[in-house]
């Protein structure tokens, strides 16, 4: 019976002893009673928000079909109806920070809609109340991990694929605001509601889109991870952000930072965000349809080019995979030879085929390097011959692996071939500007000391490039300029090929014979050679794997010298067949 302003600290704490004693004795039905009873409503609406704690703990203690569980329930219900919103407010919001684990899903689930009557009883702070409730969601959601199978989809575990849908209901009434005052008013004000919703979509984008797998999966009907995105998406469209985030990289209100740990960490975030987009948009057409048809292929490869930097830096499949995807998807919309070279002065255009390179040569999983080596190619193809040029030029210095630089010398034999056989004449694969290519091609990077094992990609590519331009390019007509520069090729390539070859064979000749002398001894003791990678102890290799490993290098070799002896001949037969000519 006393009035609100006569209630003291030992009131709280008797009325907060009392009711979590009613809840754990089973006395839920006549607490819910007392709660309804229209007396009790001032201290009820002090109060009742220190009931919180207790009564969650007993909801999660009660089976689902338990009669007390529903009076828990219906309990919480009124206390949304009829306390300090306010204060319930802020007891919501520390019951889900402290939930944590298994708990954290069900927990939320259960406090957004009292969270959403509370909110939507708040006059004052309301914009910031909105954005702390839903960031301290996402907080407590993103330190779970996101099913990625279709086993983990379907079975949900944890329930956050219920609970990611959950709180995109539980945002649709602020959205709804949002949108309302912007029909209102061309010119709408109060920002602050729609940079919290446009917060809550960006760390959405973040976690657990980013992560999530979002291919159509048979079996799926409603896949809940492709249903919270097409939410996301139109959340988006109807508060107007969608194109700007898509093509104006606008990041929103972001914070002052006066610790750059933090500003970096926002700016990262906000690119994983965006790259998420526009796979979304790019790659599974989540709301495409809102886009006007007026943009060139280049254009959107050329905005999506920052974003697919982003996702190749990345080392989780779920990313890397969507980099190459959306990759893929934007080189497919071009034409072979459209794509002008001066995309090349653009940054982003010359970082993101040295990324690929690392993907092709560095990641442990198959299916990606093939597939990135796949998207390389395409991209060669999509430049006119400047940029192939300037690309090839670009990747032979920085790739730093014999393998892609044997697969790139490869392309340049193609793009001479396609210029020597058709009828118009391309400068940039015959003449002064081919030599200077072949510069880079036909030489060894250490000179004869070359470690000409690991490089026998490249020493192969390069040798096979130099016998077709021998045979398809005659003395008398010189059209790729290879004979005026045959003296320092020779100099340069195939005289210190030579010495290295025969220093490598004697090498291996060698250790092939000391290996045999040791082998009975090897036997004798059961010696074995162990091989250390990255840190991890591979398995121990007999004498005879030994062995077949020396064989194998010294097969490689004379494969080179097999190949060195051919081109040498065919200089040779040129040559003189040129001197018969003249004379």
């Amino acid at each position: 019976v006393l009035e609100e302003a006569d209630f003291n600290g030992e009131d709280f704490n008797l009325f907060q002893v009392a009711g979590q004693k009613c809840l754990e004795d089973g006395y839920a039905a006549q607490l819910l009673e007392v709660i309804e009873n229209e007396k009790n409503k001032v201290i009820i609406k002090n109060m009742g928000w220190n009931l919180i704690s207790p009564l969650v703990r007993c909801i999660f203690m009660y089976k689902q079909e338990d009669d007390k569980r529903d009076h828990c329930l219906k309990i919480l219900d009124q206390l949304a109806q009829l306390c300090n919103p306010k204060e319930l407010f802020l007891g919501l919001l520390e019951q889900i920070e402290q939930t944590s684990g298994e708990q954290v899903c069900q927990t939320v689930m259960l406090l957004l809609q009292p969270l959403q009557t509370v909110l939507l009883k708040l006059q004052n702070k309301k914009a910031y109340s909105v954005g702390l409730s839903l960031a301290m969601i996402m907080n407590q959601l993103t330190s779970l991990p996101v099913p990625y199978t279709k086993q983990q989809i379907q079975e949900d575990k944890l329930g956050l694929c219920q609970c990611c849908n959950a709180v995109v209901d539980f945002a649709k009434p602020f959205v709804n605001e949002v949108v309302k005052n912007m029909e209102k008013s061309s010119e709408y004000n109060d920002m602050e509601l729609k940079e919290e919703v446009l917060k809550f979509c960006m760390k959405s984008l973040k976690y657990p889109l980013l992560t999530a797998q979002l291919e159509q999966l048979e079996g799926i009907e409603e896949h809940p991870f492709r249903h919270f995105a097409t939410e996301i998406i139109d959340i988006l469209w109807n508060i107007r952000e969608l194109i700007p985030l898509v093509f104006l990289h606008r990041e929103g209100k972001s914070p002052h930072w006066e610790n750059q740990e933090f500003a970096d960490m926002e700016r990262k975030n906000s690119a994983d965000s965006l790259a998420c987009l526009s796979y979304l948009i790019f790659v599974q057409h989540f709301g495409i349809e809102c886009f006007p048809v007026v943009f060139s292929p280049s254009y959107l490869l050329q905005c999506n080019m920052t974003h697919i930097e982003v996702l190749l830096k990345r080392t989780e499949e779920s990313m890397l995979s969507k980099g190459l995807d959306l990759f893929e998807s934007c080189l497919l919309r071009m034409e072979d030879n459209s794509l002008l070279h001066q995309y090349l002065e653009f940054r982003d255009f010359i970082n993101v085929p040295q990324d690929l390179v690392k993907v092709m040569t560095l990641c442990p999983i198959e299916h990606l390097r093939k597939k990135s080596l796949n998207i390389l190619q395409l991209f060669i193809d999509k430049f006119d011959a400047e940029g192939k040029y300037t690309l090839f030029r670009c990747l032979l210095k920085t790739s730093n692996h014999a393998g892609v630089e044997g697969y790139i010398i490869k392309n340049i034999k193609d793009q001479i071939h396609l210029s020597l056989t058709r009828a118009h004449d391309n400068i940039w694969f015959t003449g002064h500007h081919l030599i200077s290519l072949l510069d880079l091609v036909l030489l060894l990077p250490e000179g004869a000391e070359t470690d000409l094992l690991q490089n026998s990609d490249r020493i192969m590519a390069s040798l096979n490039l130099l016998r077709y331009l021998i045979i398809k390019d005659c003395e008398s007509d010189n059209q790729t300029g290879v004979w005026a520069t045959l003296a320092k090729i020779e100099q340069n390539f195939l005289k210190p090929l030579h010495v290295g070859l025969n220093m490598s064979k004697a090498h291996y000749e060698a250790e092939i014979k000391n290996k045999k002398e040791n082998r009975r001894e090897a036997h004798r003791s059961n010696t074995v050679c162990s091989i250390t990678v990255s840190g991890e102890k591979m398995p121990a290799m007999t004498t005879e794997m030994q062995l077949q490993v020396l064989h194998t290098a010294l097969f490689t070799f004379d494969l080179i010298e097999s190949v060195l002896a051919r081109v040498e001949e065919l200089i040779e037969v040129k040559i003189k067949a040129g001197m018969d000519e003249n004379s």
